[in-house]
């Protein structure tokens, strides 16, 4: 049987995600229904992508019976209030990164999940990408011994004008919309390990959003890492995770990328076609994340193990951190 999907937000990272799940071979997802704050832009959305009902409120999608479990496209503010409404409705959650403007937040889904024995999980699609789990399995298999250093960057000109980086209403600046992916490399590398120091230094904008981010960190065991992002410049987009026998290269673009190089050697991962283009850069792979959600839910998994509710919780604790010591408040943190 098909899980049956829900869409919260009918904007651009929606439609991505619907295009590459509709992409997949079979009949193991199902669209059901979009809502939005536009019954307009909802009716529009579910046109284009082949989906049956469309509403123009979220309230009227966590009502309907047929949903299984919902997709959260929305902006980073709005995750948490769509979020608490889904699970009270008793719906199961994919929700996109960042799941919440801070660990308050994101903790209290949490603990809503929880406790309703619903299934929820951050939308940090770069650890099921068929990259990541290479490089997880070369990780575990010791090819480059102990890692001891992992350095990331992530950064693209010209995005102080895109509104949801630039506008702190929007939940602006680059730690959340860009160093998500450098820390989602950090935890990947040493195995979702809690840091014992960090240290971080930006700029802001006129709206008070971080516009450029740089930050160091130690890790037990004394070992280290080091993230950049910024809005201002392009950076290499690139993650190096260093050990004693050797080096992992995740090349550009890293957050979504289709190729590694392991002690000097090149492994290719193509990202597989879609039915219809895409807004973003190899948005193909957000397929994989939605096949770990069907995965989960027909085991009975209220998470997922590759992406635990820890790690979110533990990323979360991080970008808090980083914005507390550039000076990035949200109205969500007062």
């Amino acid at each position: 049987m098909a899980t049956k999907w829900g869409v919260a937000s009918a904007g651009k990272i929606s439609h991505d995600f619907v295009t590459a799940v509709r992409s997949l071979p079979g009949n193991d997802h199902k669209f059901v229904a979009v809502g939005a704050r536009s019954l307009d832009s909802a009716k529009k959305f579910a046109d284009l992508h082949q989906i049956p009902k469309a509403y123009g409120s979220y309230e009227e999608l966590a009502k309907d019976p047929e949903v299984e479990v919902v997709y959260i496209g929305a902006i980073h503010p709005a995750h948490y209030a769509i979020a608490k409404l889904l699970l009270n409705a008793g719906k199961h959650l994919l929700i996109e990164k960042p799941m919440t403007l801070n660990t308050k937040n994101t903790q209290e889904l949490v603990d809503l999940a929880r406790s309703k024995k619903l299934f929820l999980m951050e939308a940090m699609w770069s650890r099921f990408i068929p990259a990541y789990v290479f490089v997880r399995e070369q990780l575990e298999q010791g090819v480059i011994g102990e890692v001891t250093h992992v350095q990331c960057a992530f950064g693209e000109g010209g995005l102080g004008n895109v509104e949801r980086l630039a506008k702190k209403e929007l939940g602006g600046g680059t730690i959340l919309d860009l160093g998500v992916y450098p820390i989602n490399v950090l935890l990947t590398a040493y195995k979702d390990a809690r840091p014992e120091v960090i240290k971080a230094t930006g700029t802001l904008n006129s709206e008070g959003c971080d516009a450029s981010m740089a930050a160091v960190f130690r890790f037990p065991g004394d070992k280290t890492a080091s993230i950049s992002t910024s809005m201002l410049s392009t950076l290499t987009n690139e993650a190096h995770i260093f050990g004693t026998k050797g080096t992992i290269k995740i090349l550009a673009p890293m957050w979504c990328s289709e190729s590694v190089e392991v002690n000097g050697k090149r492994h290719d991962f193509p990202m597989p076609p879609t039915v219809l283009d895409c807004n973003f850069t190899n948005s193909s792979g957000l397929r994989y994340e939605a096949q770990e959600v069907r995965r989960c839910l027909k085991e009975g998994l209220l998470e997922s193990p590759i992406n635990p509710l820890s790690a979110t919780l533990l990323a979360a604790n991080i970008t808090d951190e980083l914005r507390k010591q550039v000076g990035v408040v949200y109205d969500a943190d007062k």
